[in-house]
């Protein structure tokens, strides 16, 4: 079985852009899809992705929607604070999905860590405009911070990451770096952008 997660997490909001992931032969992605009509379409947006995720061979994790990801076969799932207090944990535990959770505060990650999540993620580390955020920049020293209260359990670092924000991330600890707007042209997979990110995220030791 591959590693749980890779050092580079990208984030997209389409089934297409995660096919292109795929063919880049990036070996984990996030779908995040926040603007859809209907559920309909949701529904076919991640059976896509899931196919996708079978023929390249690339870790699909899924974005809140918990009862869509199970129906669809998902077998991993990115749960906020909001989204853990509604989901049926038990029921993603009994199919095997695993769950990675996002933290801002203690409080947040004394509650993620109550359902023994299969990561935890961390945020902004740095200011962002992908989302509206009701904390500001965390640092690397959270990071530090977090890492040592987790210890084993991997910690994904996001928000306002260029590549040198990134590495810093990593060196301080950091198992893995998640970004958005970054690998993105005019709303389009930058296909350089998404290589150099693989290559240089793969250099930095663990």
């Amino acid at each position: 079985m591959r590693s749980l997660i890779n050092r580079f997490y990208p984030i997209v909001d389409s089934a297409k852009q995660f096919e292109i992931l795929g063919q880049l032969s990036v070996p984990m992605a996030q779908l995040r899809i926040k603007n859809h009509k209907d559920d309909a379409q949701l529904r076919l947006e991640v059976e896509q992705a899931v196919q996708y995720s079978k023929k390249y061979n690339i870790l699909l994790i899924f974005n809140d929607f918990w009862q869509i990801a199970m129906e669809c076969g998902v077998d991993f799932i990115h749960l906020g604070q909001e989204d853990l207090q509604t989901a049926d944990i038990k029921a993603l535990r009994a199919r095997h999905i695993r769950i990675g959770v996002s933290t801002h505060d203690h409080a947040e990650l004394e509650n993620a860590l109550s359902i023994d999540p299969d990561y935890v993620a961390l945020g902004p580390i740095y200011p962002t405009t992908s989302k509206v955020m009701r904390f500001g920049p965390q640092g690397l020293d959270r990071i530090r911070e977090w890492k040592a209260k987790i210890g084993k359990k991997p910690l994904v670092a996001i928000g306002g990451l260029n590549l040198e924000r990134a590495v810093a991330c990593l060196q301080a600890g950091a198992d893995s770096v998640s970004v958005i707007s970054n690998i993105l042209t005019e709303g389009q997979i930058d296909k350089e952008s998404v290589k150099l990110w693989l290559k240089t995220t793969q250099q930095i030791a663990k």
